[in-house]
């Protein structure tokens, strides 16, 4: 576990953290209209790549990678074990200025995520996740305590961007039975880790990309919470273009409290 850290860190370092504020013009670029990719980005990965690989000799499903071949993501579910990288997480953010971005890595066995890295440069603060073994934050245990609060009290983040705009104005209409929502960060590295931490409630996705969501679903539920489908399957590493939606909670009570609220009507 220390050493996967060590290498997210080491290839920010390298990579990431000396072009904050400082692209020049050219390494900013699109993959497909508003999706954009850095020259940091690129050489973070491919150094993350190559370290990993060192580490455990199996696939590593890259998001830059995966944008150049999608057929590289099959091996989420066709081989015994692979990596998941996201280089930088929160890009946009990330070109503007804004600290709010993470490097993180997963390792899936089996189709499930079974160890997580988030490492959030701006901020100093590296949060880790193993199967059964608890979520950690710079080396502290993170346990969040069963809710006790009315569902009027609980703060979230509902990401609406990608749903429809008939759904999306039900679920704003549904959340109004709840506490003030959060706009969110535009980066999953920093919004999981304000549920782990106790600093929000709850989050509800729709587009759940592999790269942004194994690593602070593993975080959520070793730190007690529950991350599922909204048919509260739970949620799998999968390729691009697969399975959507997912609702993200503190605990497995509030989680179903949550969905009897958010989703009413569907």
């Amino acid at each position: 576990m220390e050493k996967v850290t060590e290498i997210l860190v080491e290839a920010a370092a390298e990579a990431v953290e000396p072009r904050f504020r400082a692209l020049a013009e050219g390494e900013v670029m699109e993959k497909a209209p508003g999706d954009l990719v850095t020259v940091a980005d690129r050489d973070a990965e491919r150094i993350i790549t190559r370290r990993l690989r060192e580490l455990l000799p199996v696939p590593v499903v890259g998001e830059e990678a995966v944008a150049a071949d999608p057929a590289l993501a099959r091996a989420l579910l066709e081989e015994p074990a692979a990596w998941l990288v996201d280089p930088v997480d929160g890009t946009k953010n990330f070109v503007a200025g804004e600290p709010s971005y993470a490097v993180m890595a997963s390792l899936v066995r089996s189709g499930r995520a079974v160890a997580a890295w988030i490492w959030q440069p701006c901020s100093g603060t590296a949060y880790t996740a193993e199967l059964g073994a608890g979520a950690w934050q710079n080396g502290r245990r993170l346990v969040r305590e069963q809710v006790t609060t009315a569902p009027e009290s609980w703060t979230g983040i509902l990401k609406s961007r990608y749903f429809d705009p008939p759904t999306s104005h039900r679920l704003l209409a549904n959340a109004r039975a709840l506490g003030p929502l959060d706009p969110g960060r535009r980066a999953a590295g920093i919004e999981y880790p304000l549920v782990a931490t106790g600093e929000r409630d709850f989050i509800l996705y729709w587009r759940t990309l592999p790269w942004d969501h194994a690593p602070g679903s593993l975080l959520i539920t070793e730190a007690g919470g529950r991350s599922a489908r909204f048919d509260g399957s739970p949620y799998l590493p999968e390729p691009p273009g697969g399975t959507n939606g997912l609702l993200v909670a503190a605990d497995p009570d509030q989680w179903e409290t949550l969905r009897e609220i958010l989703l009413k009507g569907f």
